[in-house]
């Protein structure tokens, strides 16, 4: 099995060089959520309980996400599947991938979602990271013109309502952006907001959220790169809220607005050294290799979009892929039940 593992890891380097995602590498990718999306145990919740009557099992609290260890793990992994099979006509185990799918997503099983997230007590539940990705696959299954993906969309839709709903209650009473690397980032947790709010015509939803950034983000200078990462970290707060300004900023406004506040991502030797990851089975200190990931795509989406001011940063969006991209296959759940969501988000972005 360890020959078998070395011998993948030796094909994934090699391919890399041309940073195309391979179905053979969508096809592992895919194995890793469709593995663990109806697996119960281990599994962390992130439950705060009243009484008695709410200690429930897992898949009963949750019956769409429930898999994958946790509630927001669960949900990207979701993702991670309707994005490989829009990507991939031939997509290994494509029926069994669309039945899970189909279960988890049910219209009565969202409804119960619906009903754990409506408690007056879970009104912070998954705020803002799980909720993010729900609108991020709401985004993928709207989009998806696989024959399943339709009904899905109208079952999760309700959901992703509650969730937009949620976050114009909330933005305006957050005063100040939380700047972590980890899940309460404010930036990350608007970034998919944004993108479904804008693909989705809701001009409202878009007004709240730039407002709030724009409130929260326009007056920031000289994020100190040099802070990063933190030893736990899978996202980068400077790029994130980069991610987050260059998408609802206009181009000459943001590029001014980038000198300010990262005035050393503009410099053609830009280099930032790859995050190092010195046990992958803590479940913690494996987060920087999401890390690794996280700043690919923000690299990728930067280079993509200004290709002459930014397009330096491509090689360092490489560079992060190709180290990280090994250890989605090196066997420990620790890492294996989410990492290959943001592998494929970097991918993504990188295509």
């Amino acid at each position: 099995m360890k020959r078998i593992i070395t011998l993948f890891i030796l094909v994934l380097i090699n391919t890399l060089h041309g940073q195309e995602l391979t179905l053979s590498q969508a096809n592992h990718l895919a194995s890793l959520p469709f593995k663990c999306l109806q697996q119960e145990y281990p599994n962390k919740l992130g439950q705060l309980i009243l009484n008695e009557t709410e200690l429930k099992s897992p898949k009963e609290l949750h019956p769409s996400f429930y898999g994958c260890f946790d509630w927001h793990s669960s949900v990207h992994g979701h993702w991670s599947l309707v994005f490989l099979l829009s990507t991939f006509e031939n997509l290994s185990n494509k029926e069994e991938i669309i039945q899970k799918l189909e279960t988890n997503l049910s219209k009565e099983n969202i409804e119960t979602e619906i009903a754990y997230l409506s408690k007056s007590h879970e009104k912070s539940f998954e705020r803002t990271y799980g909720w993010s990705w729900v609108l991020k696959l709401q985004l993928e299954l709207e989009q998806s013109e696989e024959g399943y993906a339709k009904a899905l969309a109208e079952n999760l839709k309700p959901l992703s309502n509650l969730i937009i709903e949620r976050y114009m209650e909330f933005l305006p009473k957050l005063l100040y952006p939380i700047r972590v690397g980890t899940h309460s980032n404010t930036a990350f947790g608007l970034s998919n907001a944004w993108d479904y709010a804008v693909y989705s015509g809701n001009s409202e939803f878009q007004k709240v959220i730039k407002e709030n950034a724009l409130r929260l983000y326009k007056n920031d200078s000289n994020c100190p790169l040099n802070w990063e990462p933190s030893g736990t970290d899978f996202l980068s707060p400077c790029l994130e809220e980069i991610g987050l300004m260059q998408r609802i900023l206009p181009g000459k406004e943001f590029l001014k607005w980038l000198k300010q506040f990262s005035p050393q991502i503009l410099k053609k030797n830009f280099e930032w050294e790859v995050a190092k990851v010195s046990d992958r089975t803590d479940g913690h200190l494996v987060h920087l290799d999401g890390l690794n990931f996280s700043r690919a795509w923000n690299f990728y989406a930067l280079s993509k979009k200004y290709p002459k001011k930014l397009g330096h940063l491509k090689s360092q969006a490489d560079k992060h892929l190709k180290f990280s991209l090994p250890s989605v296959v090196d066997g420990n759940y620790e890492g294996e039940h989410w990492l290959a969501s943001f592998a494929l988000r970097a991918f993504e972005e990188k295509n």
